[in-house]
């Protein structure tokens, strides 16, 4: 495992030196594509070819929240050298959470088909998800849902073991809502799925919420046991929602941290 420290010495010859701060970028116009259930906007520079992808998953409880809530993602991304791609997915109560993971899959399975006509590699996609987007990707991804997704990057949630949550007293309103039915904890938890097949590599973030950083230790040990390469990141630092704002900010060791894990694992 890469420790905090370490990556943000190595991130300092891995990002532009100088690049723009955030607040100075400029947000690019994404295209708008209805993939089925639900529509995702591909952020692209004219002209790109074969570059690397980042999917994102965004969060809001299962139930609330868009793929507008990008914060600045798509410029930083296409900045350093990335496709960026942000979807919608159907919500409670509309659309149960397995609903919600099929959703993800077909968007996913869109995004491999046609990224390419954007500038896009589609056997380098990596798939980032924050708060219920975290658990969607982990989910789908574990599960076999993601077919050839090169990586994970999962954001802060304690909802990787629904059964070990309940039991630590962690089965708060909004979880109780998404996942109101016991008989469906085990499907739908990321934690069942490990060890099913081989995983990508995968990093895990949490944030000092409540909770965070137990349920993830507790998953990264659970995939690390299957050899699956994981790189974990301490963001006690952060909040439940600046961990996820922050992406993309001057500075950020999150960031920073990802890149780094990014081009190892997307080439």
């Amino acid at each position: 495992m890469i420790d905090r420290r370490t990556l943000l010495l190595m991130s300092m010859a891995l990002l532009p030196v100088g690049a723009p701060a955030a607040s100075r970028r400029r947000s690019p116009s994404p295209q708008t594509f209805d993939y089925g259930p639900a529509r995702l906007d591909i952020y692209s520079r004219d002209g790109a070819s074969s570059l690397p992808v980042v999917l994102f998953i965004h969060g809001g409880a299962w139930r609330a929240g868009n793929r507008t809530n990008v914060n600045v993602k798509p410029a930083f991304l296409l900045d350093n050298g990335f496709c960026f791609v942000s979807i919608d997915y159907r919500l409670l109560p509309k659309a149960d959470v397995a609903t919600q993971a099929e959703d993800v899959e077909q968007a996913y399975r869109y995004v491999r088909a046609n990224i390419a006509k954007h500038g896009g590699d589609p056997n380098r996609i990596a798939v980032m998800g924050h708060s219920a987007g975290c658990h969607l990707a982990a989910l789908t991804g574990l599960r076999g849902g993601l077919p050839g997704v090169a990586a994970l990057v999962l954001n802060d949630t304690r909802a990787y073991d629904l059964e070990a949550l309940a039991r630590s007293g962690g089965m708060t309103p909004a979880y109780a809502r998404a996942f109101p039915d016991p008989a469906q904890w085990r499907a739908l938890s990321p934690a069942t799925h490990v060890g099913s097949r081989k995983h990508p590599p995968t990093f895990i973030a949490y944030s000092r919420a409540a909770g965070r950083a137990a349920a993830s230790r507790a998953f990264a040990e659970r995939l690390r046991a299957t050899r699956t390469e994981v790189t974990l990141f301490d963001g006690s630092a952060y909040s439940h929602m600046s961990i996820n704002r922050n992406f993309g900010d001057e500075g950020d060791a999150l960031t920073r941290a990802v890149m780094i894990f990014l081009k190892a694992a997307l080439g």
